[in-house]
């Protein structure tokens, strides 16, 4: 099974700007050294006092010369609010500087509010997003094109550099509301999953309509499942449930905000069941949040937690939010890591 980390290299109130970088490449140096599969990179735009993390395919430049065999990847690429050409371009060249240890996470989004800066339409966004992506895969084919579109027009393009792996990195999407698990399946696309807005048996009836839609496409297998998870691993059971509670109270407060915001916005999911969502989110009680949205514990209970999850929803890897809310130290965040990787992560290779 896969084990990576999500990361949005986020600010903290007694950091600047300068030490959040330089904490966050700490960490994913530490995660290269400690056996890490891979890190996977947000794009966070237009909030300072969350991340630093605007640019991420520079920041993804940047992991793939520092490391040695830890796969860097997004998670996601937000295809609406650039130009496929020039989102073909960088990826292809993140995964030429990495010598092949890129993965392309790809999504729109479920947050409007960078569109609304960029001047984008989120109501756009879903017809955005398929055609960006058929842009950048007939990019990376190496020949010249052109293409007219709804949104893209240009005549006899042809990129440079070509990716690394051919026919190109692997790709990963997002999916987060009900209607998208299918699309993705029948597109026979890895998927990206959570458990913010879906509890587990909503999220196995979702995979399970994933895996019917690839299968009904006629793809070979059956999919393939990375869960991102806040993970906190501690000492002791009680330190592993007392230290991030503050945190992840916040993680999941801000995400309610985030998900109220949005209600009713063309593009997104059909409003009474985003407000749903939204208090739900709103009033969940920590010992709810511990049973049903995170894994937290000592190295022994992680184990038996993540192999349930394993089981249970036909997971193929992890990616763990280690400071979700972001109010965690960076000692911490650097012990959770190490214990995740020494303890936790070799019972599942």
């Amino acid at each position: 099974m896969h084990f990576g980390m999500f990361m949005e290299f986020e600010t903290r109130k007694d950091r600047t700007q300068t030490q959040s970088f330089q904490d966050s490449f700490a960490l994913v140096e530490a995660a290269d050294a400690w056996g890490l599969d891979g890190v996977w990179l947000g794009e966070m735009h237009f909030n300072p006092a969350r991340s630093v993390l605007g640019a991420p395919i520079v920041v993804a430049s940047s992991i793939a010369t520092r490391t040695k065999q830890l796969r860097v990847g997004m998670a996601v690429q937000v295809l609406p609010l650039n130009n496929p050409l020039r989102i073909a371009e960088e990826a292809a060249t993140v995964d030429q500087i990495s010598g092949g240890r890129f993965d392309f996470g790809i999504g729109r989004s479920g947050a409007p509010r960078a569109y609304d800066i960029y001047g984008v339409p989120y109501a756009e966004s879903q017809e955005r997003f398929l055609e960006a992506l058929q842009v950048i895969l007939e990019a990376w084919k190496g020949q010249p094109f052109s293409h007219r579109g709804k949104y893209y027009q240009f005549d006899n393009a042809s990129v440079s550099p070509l990716p690394y792996q051919q026919p190109h990195p692997p790709i990963r999407m997002a999916a987060t509301t009900e209607e998208t698990f299918p699309r993705v399946g029948a597109m026979g696309l890895p998927v990206f999953v959570g458990l913010r807005g879906m509890n587990i048996p909503e999220l196995r009836g979702s995979l399970q309509n994933y895996r019917k839609a690839w299968q009904e496409a006629g793809h070979a297998g059956s999919g393939n499942v990375f869960l991102r998870v806040p993970i906190y691993a501690g000492l002791t059971e009680q330190g592993a449930i007392d230290e991030p509670r503050e945190s992840v109270l916040y993680y999941f407060a801000r995400q309610a905000g985030l998900t109220r915001s949005a209600v009713g916005r063309a593009g997104t999911e059909p409003a009474d069941r985003r407000q749903s969502r939204a208090e739900r989110l709103a009033t969940l009680s920590y010992e709810e949040i511990l049973h049903t949205k995170v894994a937290f514990g000592t190295a022994a209970s992680l184990r038996e937690r993540l192999g349930q999850l394993q089981e249970e929803l036909g997971l193929d890897g992890v990616v763990a939010e280690l400071n979700s809310g972001g109010l965690l130290t960076h000692e911490q965040v650097q012990r959770s890591l190490h214990i995740l990787t020494h303890e936790v992560m070799p019972a599942f290779k």
